[in-house]
């Protein structure tokens, strides 16, 4: 049966998120949760989580949500931008973060009244934005999916802004892994996507498909980065 974001079935699902969230944090609420948005079903749960979690009485407080969206989809941003006073669908373009390229997302009511009641914020990430954040993470030994760039990217522009302070507890919730998207990634560090710089890019090297090749290669590299001592 459909299984998008009106099925509450699939929301009780994704709202133990939140759940583990507070878990792992020893019932610790952390100050901010960043989720990719798109349909906008996923971060009404992460607030229906957590708003359950205190009714219980098992925290005092929920966190801020903040929503981030791609520029190329991005029609709660600009409601939010807008001081929530109409919003119109938009007609969405071609995004890295497919899964959330959606222009009239069907939670839209649910997601604004958990904004509100969580003083939440929504933010953007344009293309080049995202690719760019997905890189930065992947050098951290991470293999990231775009829709968590588009996460990312939120957290380094409230962070530089100020929104975010240097002390504040931040979640960035990773909605999918790398391997669904490896054709954008090889094609971002070839440096070969039209219009983006690529600036994080890591060309990748053509290696036998055998052990020795593969750990001839990684020795090369590993020399020319050991220190030097004279």
């Amino acid at each position: 049966y459909l299984a998008n974001s009106l099925n509450s079935l699939r929301l009780e699902g994704q709202k133990t998120a939140a759940i583990e969230i507070l878990q792992q944090f020893d019932w610790q609420v952390p100050d901010w949760v960043i989720v990719p948005g798109g349909n906008l079903g996923n971060i009404y749960a992460f607030y229906k989580g957590f708003q359950m979690c205190k009714e219980l009485g098992l925290v005092d407080r929920i966190p801020r949500l903040v929503c981030a969206q791609a520029a190329n989809a991005n029609p709660l941003y600009l409601y939010f931008k807008s001081g929530w006073k109409e919003f119109k669908p938009v007609r969405a373009q071609t995004t890295f973060a497919s899964a959330i390229q959606i222009g009239d997302p069907v939670s839209i009511d649910r997601v604004v009244h958990a904004l509100k009641n969580c003083n939440g914020i929504v933010e953007e990430a344009t293309e080049e934005e995202l690719m760019d954040a997905m890189a930065q993470a992947d050098s951290t030994g991470m293999f990231t999916c775009p829709h968590t760039g588009v996460a990312l990217t939120a957290l380094f522009k409230l962070r530089n802004s100020g929104v975010i302070k240097p002390t504040d507890r931040t979640v960035v919730v990773s909605t999918a892994h790398g391997l669904k998207f490896t054709q954008s990634k090889i094609d971002y560090h070839s440096k070969n996507i039209k219009d983006l710089a690529c600036q994080f890019a890591n060309p990748p090297m053509q290696v036998k498909a055998d052990f020795g090749s593969v750990m001839d290669v990684l020795s090369k590299y590993l020399q020319s980065k050991a220190p030097k001592y004279h």
